[in-house]
């Protein structure tokens, strides 16, 4: 059913995509993630690039502690030493931003790409949702919800009716209907 090739990303995605920006707190992306009922989010620079995403997983895994990277540099300065209060309130406060936890380096697709092929990515990647661009800047974002949508629908029109009166609607005509009648 998903490999029919009948349906693109661009048929697929979700347009009105949330975002964060990674200097946005760890409270406030997790409150956008739950008033959205989504679980994850690129994450956008100023310039609207994605450098990354912030997934339910990010935010499990998050905890009070300093980062690899962070323990590391306190080793290193402290030594022994008393550090400043300021420096150690400003390590403090990094660690409750969305850079602090969110995966760099996204992979992206366009949305010409097909479902079957959306579908291989997600699966060989093990990534739960793939931000949709057009001349580097985002469109979109395609969920495994998304697929199996498309494949719940597809695959109820195919069993309500007998294999001689199967409709000829390929699944982009069947998406684009429904949202027709949702509007």
């Amino acid at each position: 059913m998903l490999d029919d090739g009948s349906f693109t990303a661009g048929d697929l995605m979700t347009r009105d995509v949330a975002t964060v920006h990674p200097e946005t707190s760890i409270l406030e992306a997790a409150r956008l993630m739950a008033r959205r009922k989504i679980s994850g989010v690129p994450v956008v620079d100023s310039n609207g690039a994605i450098v990354g995403m912030l997934s339910e997983g990010d935010l499990v895994r998050w905890h009070e502690g300093y980062s690899e990277r962070q323990a590391h540099w306190l080793d290193m300065l402290a030594e022994g030493y008393q550090l400043a209060p300021d420096f150690l309130a400003g390590i403090r406060s990094e660690q409750h931003k969305v850079k602090a936890v969110m995966a760099p380096g996204v992979v992206t697709i366009t949305e010409d790409m097909v479902g079957r092929d959306i579908a291989h990515l997600m699966h060989t990647k093990s990534i739960k949702r793939v931000p949709v661009v057009r001349d580097g800047k985002l469109v979109g974002i395609v969920a495994r919800s998304d697929l199996v949508r498309a494949l719940a629908m597809r695959l109820a029109e195919t069993s309500a009716a007998p294999a001689s009166e199967l409709p000829r609607e390929t699944v982009d005509e069947a998406l684009r209907r429904a949202r027709k009648g949702s509007d």
